[in-house]
Parts: structure tokens; sequence; C-alpha cells
């Protein structure tokens, strides 16, 4: 399931109280597509992570009340008089069998002893696959047979709008259009491997070292040694700060580049800068000297920040002889 797809299931599946588990590798966004849905509804994430309890912390302890044991709920459960929310129960498959068991109830009949799970609140869990190398205990099927079960798939599409609504680096944006396989890759022997949350990271290091070049010596620790050295690489014959430029300045007459990555990173940075009124007035003039393909690209990537780019005339001309490419 693609990741605006599970977006749009868990907002559904909010309505009602069966439990979630959403199934995917490390560094693909669960815990993000989590926060999203729960920022979309004004509802607080209770991030519970079952890999650090015992097997008796959900019970909480006990104390003598008129002569009998009463027990005291952990303060990390939601009490009645709080917000309705999601209470995340992220990696609960790292968590061992006996604090597995231990979840049983609360999963299934939203209570633990005396503790019940107040009235909007909503429970989701997040694991790894056991083949993705991540610490893992084989998920109980008592405790599998509890949730409604997701599992969520990489995404170049997906996360290239993601990016661009994040302000993710040109260049990296860029470079996973062409190399759209290496968003989610790693090398069996190497601990740093390329995700989409190790490319938000690169993305960050980028920025404020200023270049790939300026951070070839960090981002094999972000994204494998391999994606780093291509990134190198691309940026390297890919700089197109002077072609932008000079687009800008001359959008009918500047040289438009040929070469497919040159062309990426053109798209790439006027599409991250759509909200600027110069880039938007060039870029509707140098849609019908880009090859198609590549003007529905940059064309979609602004009309995503700005959407009045619609009614560029340069936009409605392209849209005239081209239509059938945004159909």
């Amino acid at each position: 399931m693609k990741a605006q797809r599970m977006i749009t299931v868990l907002e559904r599946l909010l309505e009602q109280n069966w439990a979630v588990f959403i199934w995917g590798a490390p560094g693909t966004g669960k815990s993000s597509i989590v926060r999203e849905v729960a920022a979309s509804r004004g509802l607080e994430v209770r991030d519970l992570r079952a890999s650090l309890l015992d097997p008796t912390d959900l019970r909480g302890i006990p104390m003598i009340h008129d002569g009998k044991a009463q027990w005291c709920p952990p303060v990390f459960l939601p009490g009645s008089e709080e917000k309705p929310g999601i209470l995340f129960l992220d990696e609960i498959n790292a968590a061992a069998p006996l604090v597995q068991a231990g979840m049983y109830q609360l999963v299934l009949d939203r209570r633990v002893g005396e503790y019940e799970l107040p009235a909007g609140w909503k429970i989701i869990a997040a694991g790894n696959r056991k083949e993705d190398r991540a610490v893992t205990f084989r998920l109980s099927s008592a405790l599998a047979n509890r949730f409604i079960h997701l599992n969520l798939d990489v995404d170049a599409g997906d996360w290239q709008n993601w990016a661009l609504a994040h302000n993710v680096h040109p260049v990296v944006r860029a470079f996973l259009h062409v190399r759209h396989e290496l968003l989610y890759s790693r090398a069996p022997d190497e601990a740093a491997f390329a995700s989409p949350r190790s490319w938000e990271m690169a993305s960050d290091v980028i920025r404020d070292f200023g270049s790939c070049q300026a951070a070839a010596d960090v981002l094999p620790g972000i994204i494998g040694s391999g994606p780093a050295i291509e990134l190198g690489a691309f940026e390297r014959n890919a700089d197109v700060a002077a072609e932008l430029e000079a687009i800008l300045a001359d959008p009918e007459g500047a040289p438009v580049p040929e070469a497919l990555d040159r062309l990426w990173a053109l798209v790439s940075f006027m599409g991250g800068r759509g909200k600027e009124e110069t880039v938007r007035r060039a870029a509707g003039r140098l849609l019908k000297r880009l090859p198609a393909d590549f003007a529905v690209v940059l064309a979609r990537d602004i009309l995503k920040v700005h959407p009045a780019f619609v009614r560029n005339p340069g936009y409605l001309a392209f849209m005239r002889a081209h239509g059938e490419y945004f159909a």
C-alpha cells in the first residue's frame, strides 16, 4: 500500500475501534504517517515503545484502599480526563513475547485489568518485518489476530510528492527522479543505507554543508557509500545554478539542457521554488520548450505549491497542446 493510500485508509479506520498494525521496512515513514493523520484531526499521539516495557508495566502498581488492593495505572496510558488521541504502539514486535502477551487485553478489549482506554482513543501499532534484519520477535498469532494489518510499500512517486511539500533539497529530488530504485536500497555489509528517512537526513546535511561535495565524507554514513558516490557524481554533472539563473532571466531564449540528469535537476530546482513569482513566470514560458514529460512534472510541482498557476497563460497554452498528459 502506497503512503498516500495508507493515510486515506487510516483516516477511515479511525472511525471505528479496531486496532491497526502497519508493517514496513525501517525508515519508510510509518510513524510519520501516523503523526500526519493525527495532526490532520488535531489528535495527540501517545508513543508507547513496547520493547522498553516489562510484562507487568501495563498493569501499574498496587496500593491498599479500604483494605483491598487497587491498581494504579501507569502515567503513560491516557487518563479519562484527557482529550482523544492515538495510542501508538511503535516497534511492538520488537518486544519480548511476555510483553506482547500483556498487550492482548489492551488491544482487543481496550482495557488492562481495572484500567479502560478512554473513549475517543484509537490504537495503532507499527513494526518492522523479519526480512528487514531489524530486531524483531515473532508476533504471536493471538496478538496478530487482534489487528487490522496494513503493509506500507515504498513508492517513488508518492515520495516525490512528499519531498516537494517538505522542502527536500532539489538535488536529492532530481537524483531520485533518475535513480528512483535507490529510494530504498541497502548493502549487506554497511550499517547506513538509503531509505526515505535517510534521504531526508541527507537533504538536511547537504543544505547545511552547501553541496554534496562539501559533505562527501558524511553522506556515506547516511545513505551508504554506493548511493553517496552516485549522488555526488550526479551533482557534479548536473550543476544547474548558472542554467537556472539564465533561464529565469530569459526563459524564451536561454539554452535548455538536453541531458536527462540536467533536465531533472532543472525541473526539480524550479519546482522547489514554485512559490516565487519570478520562477512561475519563467516556468510558464519555458513549458513549451521542454520535452513534454518534463514540462508535465514542472507544471504539477508548481501547481502543488501554487494552485493559481493554473491561470498562467503559458500553462493554459501547454494544456491545450498536451492536455492528454494530465488525464
